[in-house]
C-alpha cells in the first residue's frame, strides 16, 4: 500500500530551490562586481590593440550567450520534462530543475567573465559592460521563482498536485 502514498517532495523542493537561487543570486553579484571593478580600474588600465583577442572574446560572448538560452528552451522543454518525470519522478524532475538553472547560470557569469579578460588585456572598459549586460539578462532569465517550480511539479507529476 505504500505505493498509493504521494512523495511529499516540499523539503527537497524548498531545499533544490534554495541552492539554485542562492547560486544566481552569487554569480550576479560576482557579475556586477567585475563591472564595477572595471569602472573604478578604468583610469590604470592600459590601451592595448590585440584584434584577434578581442574578436575570439566576442565570438565566445555571444556563443555562451545563445547558447545559454538555447540550453535553456532545450532542458526545460515540455517533452523533455515529462520524460524526466514519467522516469526519475519528482524527484528526478526537482533535480533537473535545480541542475539546469545552476548550468545556465554559469554560462550567464562566464560570459562576464570572458569580458572582463577582454578588458583587463585590452584596456577597453567597453567588453566588460557589455558582457556584463549580457551576462545580467542571462541570469534574471534564468532565475527560479518558487511557485514556477511548485506548478511544474504539480503539472507534469499529478500524484504531487
Amino acid at each position: 500500500m505504500a505505493e498509493s502514498l504521494p512523495f511529499n517532495y516540499q523539503p527537497e523542493l524548498r531545499r533544490r530551490y534554495r541552492t539554485a537561487v542562492l547560486t544566481v543570486r552569487v554569480l550576479l553579484a560576482l557579475t556586477l562586481a567585475m563591472s564595477a571593478a572595471a569602472f573604478l580600474g578604468r583610469n590604470h588600465l592600459q590601451q592595448q590593440d590585440r584584434a584577434s583577442l578581442e574578436m575570439a572574446l566576442k565570438i565566445a560572448i555571444v556563443v555562451f550567450g545563445v547558447g545559454s538560452v538555447i540550453l535553456r528552451r532545450t532542458r526545460f522543454s515540455s517533452l523533455r520534462l515529462r520524460d524526466i518525470t514519467a522516469l526519475r519522478g519528482a524527484s528526478g524532475l526537482l533535480a533537473t530543475l535545480e541542475k539546469t538553472t545552476i548550468q545556465v547560470a554559469v554560462m550567464g557569469a562566464a560570459v562576464a567573465v570572458f569580458g572582463f579578460i577582454a578588458t583587463v588585456m585590452t584596456g577597453n572598459t567597453f567588453y566588460t559592460y557589455g558582457a556584463s549586460a549580457i551576462g545580467v539578462f542571462v541570469l534574471l532569465n534564468c532565475y527560479p521563482t518558487l511557485a514556477s517550480w511548485q506548478k511544474t511539479v504539480a503539472h507534469f507529476d499529478p500524484a504531487q498536485g
